[in-house]
């Protein structure tokens, strides 16, 4: 009888062991997850603010003066400092992936148990998708107004004209909204990870 209870003691001993196992092997996991999402977040964002921040294009463009004279060839530039839409959302990526790499350093300082730290990283987190929203919604507004115009103020829609130039910021707004969304990610994981912590 005392070596059955013995060897429960140690039976339930080891399920302790297993448990502390286990919890090591889901904080490595959702670290590696973490840190894999926040070099994805780096790209799109380094990504975008490069393909953004390269866009340029030079078209010759036929402006009528008046009805009885003939066209005169005019080039024209579109870059994107031109607006300040497009400088804010460069901007806002820009400090996306450099917040991006620092939160990667910071996550791998924060792998113990300083939920100060861990509370800072999700707060600024948050931040960021906040500041990528807002950029993406600022760079939409202006792509939106290239692409159809605007009849109601007069403005003609030139990405006709400058298809190349539209193109390039179609696709740096695609991939800051991506990273946007890995950034929501991140919160939703942290959010998670902290209402499993206080169970």
């Amino acid at each position: 009888m005392e070596s059955q209870s013995q060897y429960i003691g140690s039976n339930s001993g080891m399920d302790g062991v297993d448990q502390k196992e286990g919890k090591v092997a889901n904080q490595r996991k959702a670290g590696t997850c973490e840190s894999i999402l926040r070099i994805l977040a780096f790209m799109l964002t380094l990504t975008a603010a490069v393909v953004l921040g390269v866009s340029k294009q030079t078209e010759i463009v036929s402006v009528k003066i008046l009805p009885t004279l003939p066209p005169i060839d005019v080039p024209a530039t579109a870059k994107w400092h031109y607006l300040s839409a497009f400088v804010y959302f460069l901007v806002a990526n820009a400090i996306a992936c450099a917040y991006a790499a620092f939160s990667l350093v910071l996550s791998f300082g924060n792998r113990g148990t300083k939920s100060g730290l861990g509370l800072v990283i999700i707060f600024l987190d948050l931040l960021m998708v906040a500041l990528l929203f807002s950029g993406n919604g600022a760079a939409t507004a202006i792509g939106l107004m290239g692409y159809q115009g605007n009849s109601h103020v007069q403005w003609n829609k030139v990405c006709n004209v400058f298809g190349q130039f539209c193109n390039q910021v179609a696709a740096a707004i695609v991939l800051s909204q991506l990273g946007s969304l890995v950034f929501m990610y991140l919160v939703v994981l942290a959010a998670l990870g902290l209402h499993r912590r206080s169970k």
